[in-house]
Formats: structure tokens, sequence, C-alpha cells
């Protein structure tokens, strides 16, 4: 009966968070900046309260189902739950399979199973993000320290390699962002291309 529960996890990812706020102000964002219904690009395009404001709504999705596992005393399926709302946030059925890029949902995720991590790695992405003006990069580099994090922290071998596959799946989501960044093309966190001349 519990994995009933992993295509509810599933759905919850799929709550389209960015395009609905965005539509809220007139924008179809999946069509200025990046083009990406996620937080980031909303913080580009409508600015940083809006920005934070999806992040949280991002972050639930994977809070709920992480908070759900523990609260069933399933800390595996706690994980099988996040990776389903992940998969729904980034490859929404709703949507023709064209979401956001999971880093909010992840995080959201990790305020529940591992809070210190989560503040550390935000810190992490903050300074990642301040110094260099990118926040795909700020995303790409909390990505490989979570598992660093994780297994720092002493957790078991299992839960160490769940989060390596989160992990691995918020970095197949910023394939293009690697691209841009290896050609030094990647948008700014603060430009929006759209307005450019």
């Amino acid at each position: 009966m519990i994995w009933g529960l992993v295509p509810v996890a599933y759905l919850l990812g799929t709550f389209p968070s960015a395009v609905m706020m965005a539509r809220a102000k007139g924008i179809d964002i999946t069509a200025v900046g990046s083009r990406n219904p996620g937080a980031s690009n909303v913080a580009r395009t409508m600015g940083t309260g809006w920005g934070v404001l999806v992040f949280v709504l991002d972050g639930l999705k994977g809070a709920i189902p992480a908070a759900v596992g523990l609260a069933l005393d399933e800390p595996l399926m706690a994980y099988v739950f996040v990776a389903a709302a992940v998969i729904g946030h980034m490859y929404p059925a709703t949507r023709r399979f064209v979401g956001g890029k999971g880093v909010a949902t992840v995080g959201g995720a990790m305020v529940v199973l591992h809070p210190i991590v989560f503040v550390v790695l935000t810190a992490v992405w903050l300074a990642v993000r301040k110094g260099t003006g990118t926040a795909s990069l700020g995303s790409l580099v909390i990505a490989i320290g979570l598992p660093i994090g994780i297994a720092l922290g002493g957790s078991p071998a299992w839960e160490i390699g769940a989060t390596v596959g989160l992990a691995l799946l918020v970095m197949l989501r910023h394939t293009d962002n690697i691209k841009r960044l290896a050609r030094g093309s990647e948008l700014s966190a603060s430009r929006d291309p759209s307005k450019s001349h």
C-alpha cells in the first residue's frame, strides 16, 4: 500500500509553481529568460521576492514527501517519495514532460531529512552565485556537495547512494547549463536576455 503513495508524490511534484506565479503577473515564464519554469528564472525575470516564493513552493514538493516517509518510519521510502516528486517536477506529464531543474525540490527534502546539510549547502550556493553571478554554477556545486555532506554526516551507504541519485538527476537537467558554462555563455543570475539590447 505504501508504494501507492509514489504516484501521489509524482503528481505533487508536477504542481506548476513557477508557471502559476508568473501567470499571475501576466508572464509566460517558459518564454522569457532561460525559459526554465524554476525559481532562478522567476527571480531573474520578476524579482527576488517572487523567486523566493517559487523556491519555497517548489521546496514543499520535496519536503512533504520526505516528511510523510519519516512519519511512516520508512526512511528508505522517504527517498523514493522524494525522487518521485523530483521527477514529477522535472518531467511533469501535465506539461509535456518539460519542467524545472529540481534544485529547490531536493532542497526542500533536505530541510526535513538533513537540515544542517541544507543550511551549509544554501550558504555555498549563495556564495557561488554572488561570487560568479551564475545561479546554475551554484546549483551544480551543491549537487556535487550533497552526497559529500551526507557522507561526512555519517549516514549509511544506502542513503549516500540515494543522494548521489538525486544529485545526478539535478545535474542531468543542467546539461544545457553545463554546455553554456563551458562556452562562457551562461546567463547571469540577474540578466534577462529578453531585456538586453
